[in-house]
């Protein structure tokens, strides 16, 4: 049984919806001032904002035929945005990445939207803002979930989170209690390793005041799932250190992971670091291949022991590009 939705309502909601459409400019080949087609700029915001996305899953999440897919695919290609490679869990599928030509465009286009959101709501009270948010999320759920075929059917399912930033209290116990759990049951680190994280991060946070500096974090249900941190001091001027990223294993596989680096790599542009730098460990695959999709080498590989076991300690780095 369906609730009664009357003729006034459908087409008051038809009519804002046409006019959101003409007023983001979703008619303009050039979208977000890229010079790009539409489907262009929303594959990559689709690709940027997810750690794993394959060929199949895009066409579903744009609702394109696959030949369509497959032509803005190689045209992405061309212009040097996007990597394609073959699945190897599936020969027939393609694993999407950007590059980091892709990922500059890509956070270029975020910003664009956000700022046309933000002039948009910039008049409007506090109340109104969250009216509008709620509206649009719940409005945009029904479209996802309305009747369809399964081949309609969006294949990923992500989950309701917010990424905040600065001090929360009790964030550094958190951050701590999901590095241990991690890496004592995957990899046998210990007290070494958890006193490493919880001394390094409590330095750090006496620093937040200084704006090079940033710690994120993403929540869900009001629970700390994630977190990643910018230390723009610790390496030297014009050199920004990725510390502290870390998944609860509830929210690993769900973005939520490329949302805080998309937001950690934002922060780094906003201040103009011209290096980007991290440490990490050979083993960790997914870890790797979410680096490198946000334009990070590996620099230097070696055996040590600063986390307790003997692992092969890795430095990842990425230029930034002079603005």
């Amino acid at each position: 049984m369906s609730n009664i939705v009357s003729i006034d309502q459908l087409d008051q909601i038809r009519k804002s919806s046409r006019i959101i459409v003409r007023e983001l400019g979703f008619l303009k080949k050039g979208l977000a001032g890229t010079g790009l087609s539409p489907s262009a700029v929303h594959a990559i915001i689709e690709i940027g904002n997810q750690s794993t996305l394959r060929a199949s899953d895009l066409r579903v999440l744009l609702g394109l035929e696959k030949s369509t897919i497959s032509r803005l695919l190689m045209k992405l290609e061309e212009k040097g945005l996007l990597i394609a490679t073959r699945a190897n869990s599936d020969p027939r599928n393609k694993d999407l990445a950007l590059t980091p030509k892709g990922m500059e465009l890509f956070d270029d286009i975020e910003a664009f939207g956000r700022g046309q959101v933000k002039t948009a709501l910039a008049n409007l009270p506090e109340d109104e803002q969250h009216l509008i948010s709620q509206g649009l999320a719940t409005y945009a759920d029904a479209l996802k979930n309305r009747i369809s075929s399964p081949q309609q059917a969006p294949s990923l399912q992500i989950p309701a989170f917010h990424i905040q930033s600065g001090y929360s209290p009790g964030l550094l116990a958190r951050v701590t209690e999901m590095h241990i759990q991690y890496y004592s049951t995957n990899f046998g680190f210990g007290s070494v390793f958890e006193c490493k994280v919880a001394s390094g991060m409590a330095a750090f946070m006496e620093r937040l005041s200084n704006p090079v500096n940033i710690t994120l974090y993403a929540k869900i249900d009001e629970r700390i799932v994630g977190a990643i941190s910018v230390d723009g001091e610790d390496l030297g001027p014009h050199i920004a250190h990725l510390r502290w990223f870390i998944l609860d294993d509830a929210a690993r596989g769900k973005g939520i992971g490329t949302v805080l680096m998309k937001e950690a790599m934002a922060h780094i542009k906003k201040h103009k670091f011209s290096e980007s730098r991290l440490w990490t460990f050979k083993g960790l695959e997914p870890a790797r291949h979410l680096y490198e999709k946000f334009g990070f080498v590996l620099e230097k590989e070696w055996l040590g022991k600063q986390w307790g076991p003997e692992v092969n300690e890795q430095i990842f780095v990425r230029k930034h590009a002079k603005s």
